[in-house]
């Protein structure tokens, strides 16, 4: 997508990881024309200061993320998640499924806990542990944040340690929401294909997650809120 790394995200070459640099040392050698890098996270068109909800993902995927370069676009889990941000007016113009299409984000921001694809979509415990400074530096970007979404348990649980707070503290469950330093975290099944087409996610219960988000949005009043 051409953005500039900055400290809340990786480096194109990040070695911290040797088996994630691996993995996408091989993808750049089969799709040399795939993004095949960290995935940085997507912000507001308005930029950081109109950013009051973010969105914590897991990874990004081999065809998804990874190939386009920008969070959930190109695989399946991109089709729920941006059709509901453009019910809530937290996106709009149109999802084409690739990086230069004319969507947009609205008061809101994407990322993931881990930024490199991993093999079979499955990062280690220390390869969680190794990005998550970068989560960390990605909630304190935005001085306006006020509320949290997170798709699935591994990203629920290194959200709340990048928080500080034990997961145990604030166990992850389809809409279960927590306070936690000031800010509304809600937590959600991750919008995967797999979860939508067995009826674990339906459409309606990922809306309600975001229907309550959205209600969230502006309580915090800024970055005073959590010191």
């Amino acid at each position: 997508m051409g953005q500039t790394a900055t400290k809340s995200d990786p480096g194109r070459d990040c070695p911290a990881c040797p088996r994630l640099a691996a993995f996408r040392h091989d993808n750049r050698a089969a799709e040399p024309g795939w993004h095949n890098a960290p995935v940085d996270s997507w912000v507001s068109a308005a930029g950081d200061d109109d950013v009051e909800l973010l969105i914590v993902g897991l990874a990004p995927g081999l065809k998804g993320a990874n190939r386009t370069g920008r969070p959930f676009t190109g695989d399946y889990a991109g089709d729920l998640l941006y059709a509901t941000l453009c019910k809530y007016g937290l996106a709009h113009g149109s999802y084409e499924a690739r990086p230069d299409d004319t969507l947009a984000l609205t008061r809101c921001a994407i990322t993931n806990a881990v930024r490199c694809v991993p093999p079979q979509n499955k990062p280690t415990g220390p390869e969680i542990n190794e990005c998550r400074p970068y989560l960390k530096r990605t909630i304190e970007r935005f001085e306006n944040l006020s509320a949290i979404v997170t798709l699935g348990r591994i990203a629920h649980d290194s959200t709340m340690r990048a928080l500080g707070i034990r997961s145990a503290s604030a166990p992850f469950g389809h809409g279960a929401s927590h306070v936690i330093g000031g800010y509304h975290i809600i937590s959600s099944y991750h919008c995967s294909r797999y979860n939508t087409n067995t009826g674990r996610l339906t459409p309606a219960m990922f809306e309600a997650v975001f229907a309550e988000a959205t209600g969230h949005l502006g309580a915090a009043g800024g970055v005073a809120s959590h010191g």
